[in-house]
């Protein structure tokens, strides 16, 4: 199997054609079979959305849709949340698309803020990467490597 090299389409970056993403800006290289990979992702077939979005929660909370165990639920008590691959992570998950230290979300009263710290595929709100701070509102999406994740302000 030969390595050829593409552009990035966002910086212009000369990549390897096995890397998904850039080096350099960290913008997705390709997508595979036409999907776009911060596009919808099919639920599996067991998963019961209505019974869990209608799930008690008391305080702001992140809960995995998808990438892991579909419907864990982390709280987001006030102060900073880690969320990443180190299993020292208030939030853990565990896989390779995940930084060891991916992002945080910082919670003061019912202001909360996700930042990115600077991972290498990136954090997405609503499809939308990131850069630095994003307040979080009701029912956002979020997308942290392979995961999914709804938040919920309680």
């Amino acid at each position: 199997m030969s390595v050829g090299l593409i552009s990035c389409p966002t910086c212009g970056a000369r990549q390897s054609d096995a890397h998904r993403f850039c080096s350099e800006c960290g913008a997705l290289l390709r997508v595979e079979g036409g999907v776009d990979a911060t596009g919808p992702m099919p639920l599996p077939g067991d998963f019961d959305t209505a019974e869990w979005k209608h799930a008690a929660v008391n305080e702001p909370a992140l809960a995995v849709l998808s990438g892991g165990p579909s419907g864990a639920v982390f709280s987001i008590p006030e102060g900073t949340v880690t969320i990443g691959r180190s299993p020292s992570s208030d939030v853990f998950l565990d896989d390779v698309t995940v930084s060891r230290q991916h992002a945080n979300v910082e919670r003061r009263g019912d202001h909360v803020v996700l930042q990115d710290l600077g991972s290498l595929n990136g954090t997405y709100v609503n499809r939308r990467r990131i850069d630095g701070g994003e307040a979080l509102e009701n029912g956002d999406e979020l997308q942290i490597g392979k995961f999914r994740l709804t938040y919920f302000s309680g």
